[in-house]
């Protein structure tokens, strides 16, 4: 079984500096140090854009020494925080389209993997898939054939029902679309929302994670939208030929962790089994 671990929206700064109430390079290491620790068997970590807040070379400086901890091979992809030239200028070694667009596959498992760079090329924070972007998911998708495919981009080409996030939504979603109408696209993972949701687009299965740092209430319909310290995400996917299971792990929970037993197996026509089975849990 293929296990893919996401991390999203890290909005690193330079040292010392907070992102809405918290230390993003803090949060980092925290999920760093959580995947090393139960996940290290995982074959990838992606990371889907807006690994800086404001695209700062500090905060890729501070990318990198953090990667530097994680234990599993990784792969970068940019979200409208990013930089391009300055993270290119950082991760010399990223892999690139032939005209410098941040997007490269990989096989794992019997999977193809697809990383987009949907980072607008005048600084919006919407999405964008020019042509020469496209064109280059175009003639990948050829090359793939009927094998299953996994894709990863930051912004999603749909409306969620918040609306500033559906304002930053990818624009012009049909183009996606109709490149991607007719191959097997196993699931698609995003970032940029900041709130977990899963669901299907054009009946392609996706999934959406927290950030590592703050988070985008849950206002369906409401304007504007507030923000939140509820928990980060990373979510770990496990991938075989018959299913894509994703977890969201909340990381920084520190509480206590009770053993569960399980109830009985049939519920009985006498009560005075479930009431001797709680007695005995409650001790």
């Amino acid at each position: 079984m293929l296990k893919i671990v996401q991390v999203t929206d890290l909005h690193l700064t330079p040292p010392g500096v907070q992102h809405i109430g918290c230390d993003p390079q803090k949060r980092l290491k925290a999920a760093i140090a959580s995947i090393n620790a139960e996940h290290s068997d995982a074959e990838l970590v992606v990371f889907t854009g807006d690994l800086a807040a404001l695209g700062q070379a500090a905060a890729y400086e501070q990318l990198r020494n953090c990667l530097a901890e994680l234990k599993v091979p990784y792969r970068l992809c940019l979200g409208n925080g990013d930089h391009r030239t300055r993270f290119r200028s950082s991760f010399p070694g990223v892999m690139v389209d032939d005209n410098g667009f941040v997007q490269s596959t990989a096989e794992i498992g019997g999977h193809h993997l697809i990383f987009l760079d949907t980072l607008a090329t005048d600084g919006n924070h919407w999405g964008e898939l020019c042509d020469a972007r496209l064109s280059w998911l175009r003639a990948r998708l050829d090359e793939i054939g009927k094998a299953p495919i996994l894709l990863f981009l930051h912004h999603p080409p749909f409306a969620v029902g918040i609306p500033l996030l559906d304002s930053l939504a990818l624009r012009a979603p049909e183009r996606l679309a109709s490149v991607l109408v007719g191959k097997n696209i196993r699931h698609m993972f995003f970032g940029h929302l900041h709130r977990p949701i899963a669901g299907s687009w054009n009946g392609i299965p996706f999934s959406v994670l927290r950030s590592t740092v703050s988070q985008f209430a849950l206002r369906l319909g409401a304007d504007p939208a507030a923000r939140s310290l509820e928990a980060p995400f990373y979510a770990v996917a496990l991938i075989s030929s018959d299913k894509v299971v994703v977890h969201f792990h909340d990381y920084t929970y520190d509480g206590p962790v009770l053993e569960y037993r399980p109830v009985p197996a049939v519920i009985a026509d006498d009560e005075a089994i479930a009431y001797t089975f709680q007695q005995t849990s409650a001790s």
